[in-house]
């Protein structure tokens, strides 16, 4: 092979290697930076009445920080531990988005309602990066 030849084959190898290696990092930046995450509340219900106007707000609530219903309520099979009462999970596309949410003024006030009319355990978690 002569020394052109040489010379543009390691031009082209570089090239595909830095194409390649910027794709890599891309879809680590890309997976790291779309990581939803699921407010997740494990209740039992104490007053029937007392949490209707809850249920009936909380929705509009966590709406506009892109919050959805992934579970709400609905059959449950145990496999171990204890049975869950009702169980509620609403996704997000952030822990940023739940947060807000949660500390947001609209959900702060009905908040209460949800604490005098049933015992929960309710929490935040990251859920794995989505996969495009």
């Amino acid at each position: 092979m002569n020394t052109r030849t040489i010379v543009l084959l390691a031009v082209v190898g570089a090239v595909a290697t830095g194409a390649f290696g910027t794709d890599v990092i891309f879809a680590q930046t890309q997976s790291q930076s779309k990581r939803p995450a699921f407010y997740i509340s494990e209740f039992e219900v104490s007053d029937p009445e007392g949490i209707k106007p809850y249920s009936q707000q909380v929705e509009a609530t966590f709406a506009p920080f892109t919050g959805r219903y992934v579970v709400r309520g609905g059959q449950t099979a145990t496999l171990e531990g204890d049975q869950p009462k009702r169980i509620v999970i609403i996704a997000f596309d952030s822990m940023a988005q739940a947060q807000a949410w949660y500390d947001s003024p609209t959900y702060r006030a009905i908040r209460p309602i949800r604490l005098q009319s049933a015992k929960s355990r309710v929490y935040i978690v990251e859920g794995a990066p989505e996969v495009r």
